[in-house]
């Protein structure tokens, strides 16, 4: 009786160990999966250009013509009367329609189109064809003494930014400073389908495909091996640069690291129940309850499914109507500066840019009416082929170096980062700044990004990894 009863207890407890256990098999215990190939040249641009491939450097100015600025003040005066908001409301259902005439009247009658285009051409621009594509870009490079080197390092933004965002922390980041014997190489492309870059004319340039075509890119300027410097899509892409080109990528730096896996998920949902094992406790706010994370999330990425799913309807209507651009994309940069200015009657859009900053960043979008082609990156990147790859659960040996903004849309901790990033060298955690950081706060961005190319660089000349 005691070897049946035995028998039964081994019975009833086999299958709840093997719930627990099989589970933990498969997300800790189980290797990475495989690097999956990638197509090195795969075309992306109109099939008539694939025969006589032209690989020059070609100089660009940024031109606001005449007639496009007539047309684009034309539109901004003749926009129709705007539904008013309901009452007691500021930002919680969007852009404030209220607020809307004292921006289209700014944009159509203070802008100085003239100035800001050559504020725009401040810094050396060009245009080189990649994979199809001709991709815009800037290159500042500094003149040194002799002594010190000049080091490439890759800016990339996303969406709904561009290298606007970077125009502050250009000038920081390639300054010379005798207390370095290096000096940085900017270079800032539009992504392809942003700004004055060319969209794919087929499906399928997804973060990881763009990875390619910048490091193809890095490789028609001649370097072999660079930096990366990316936040939003650019963080995306720039982890996807470390995990396929681990020996060219020489270290990377982000202000939106994010580890996207079940392990990372798994882990989280640990640590709801015991912060204190995975978050430092004057950070736990920042990641739960996760009740509340998940709820703000959801709220404001309702965007994102649109795009992900039909970005071609909502660009018609953006690239159609300039006051319906100008709201789409600054009621982002208003609650994704503070997730608090969405109570302000006027979104606080003032807090930290200037109108003029603002609409700079609308104009990469309308001038060359790159809004639709920018959207379909979401489409692209968010669908079963792309999250198959499970390039979050590759670890890459690159070395990292993460900043974390108080008011970033995600804080993950290091104990998560390193699932991804086993070399990660530093995280500098910020008690102010949001998801535009180099653009809201480009002197803490800058000082960041020269602290962790120093580490970069002592690392590789000592050969020797280390750890937090």
């Amino acid at each position: 009786m005691a070897a049946v009863l035995k028998m039964a207890r081994l019975l009833f407890i086999a299958p709840i160990l093997a719930v627990i256990l099989v589970p933990i098999y498969f997300v800790f215990l189980q290797g990475p999966p495989p690097l999956p190939d990638i197509d090195l040249n795969e075309w992306w641009g109109p099939e008539s250009l694939k025969a006589k491939q032209d690989t020059s450097i070609r100089p660009f100015k940024v031109a606001f013509d005449d007639v496009a600025i007539r047309d684009l003040k034309d539109r901004l005066k003749r926009s129709r009367s705007f539904t008013p908001p309901l009452e007691g409301v500021a930002f919680e259902y969007g852009f404030n329609s209220g607020q809307l005439d004292s921006w289209l009247k700014y944009w159509a009658n203070e802008y100085q189109f003239k100035e800001r285009e050559k504020f725009f051409n401040q810094f050396p621009q060009f245009k080189t064809n990649i994979q199809g594509l001709d991709i815009h870009f800037i290159r500042v490079t500094p003149k040194v003494p002799a002594g010190v080197e000049v080091v490439p390092l890759l800016l990339l933004h996303g969406w709904p930014g561009s290298v606007r965002e970077f125009y502050e922390a250009i000038p920081l980041i390639t300054a010379v400073s005798k207390d370095r014997d290096f000096a940085i190489e900017v270079i800032v492309p539009s992504l392809p389908g942003y700004g004055f870059s060319d969209g794919a004319v087929r499906p399928g340039l997804s973060a990881p495909n763009i990875a390619v075509v910048m490091r193809n890119l890095m490789h028609r300027l001649g370097f072999k091996q660079f930096y990366v410097q990316g936040g939003d899509w650019g963080s995306l892409i720039g982890t996807a640069l470390a995990t396929f080109f681990p020996k060219e990528v020489l270290g990377y730096h982000t202000n939106m690291a994010a580890v996207l896996s079940t392990k990372a998920t798994l882990i989280e949902i640990i640590g709801s129940f015991y912060p204190s094992l995975i978050v430092e406790p004057h950070l736990a706010d920042r990641m739960y309850p996760m009740g509340q994370r998940y709820a703000t999330l959801v709220e404001e990425m309702g965007y994102m499914h649109i795009q992900a799913s039909k970005p071609d309807t909502v660009g018609v209507a953006l690239t159609d109507s300039p006051a319906g651009l100008l709201a789409y994309i600054l009621e982002k940069f208003s609650t994704w500066t503070r997730n608090e200015h969405r109570l302000k009657v006027d979104g606080a859009l003032t807090f930290r840019f200037t109108k003029d900053q603002l609409i700079d960043n609308l104009m990469m979008y309308w001038a060359p009416s790159s809004i639709t082609t920018s959207m379909r990156l979401y489409a692209e990147s968010f669908n079963s082929k792309i999250f198959g790859l499970k390039l979050d659960e590759i670890p890459t040996p690159v070395p990292v170096w993460v900043i974390q903004a108080k008011y970033e849309l995600a804080y993950q901790p290091p104990c998560i980062l390193k699932l991804k990033f086993p070399n990660l060298q530093g995280v500098t955690v910020l008690e102010d700044g949001g998801h535009f950081l180099a653009f809201e706060l480009p002197k803490e961005f800058s000082e960041d990004v020269l602290k962790a190319m120093a580490v970069f660089r002592k690392l590789s000349k000592n050969n020797v990894k280390t750890d937090l």
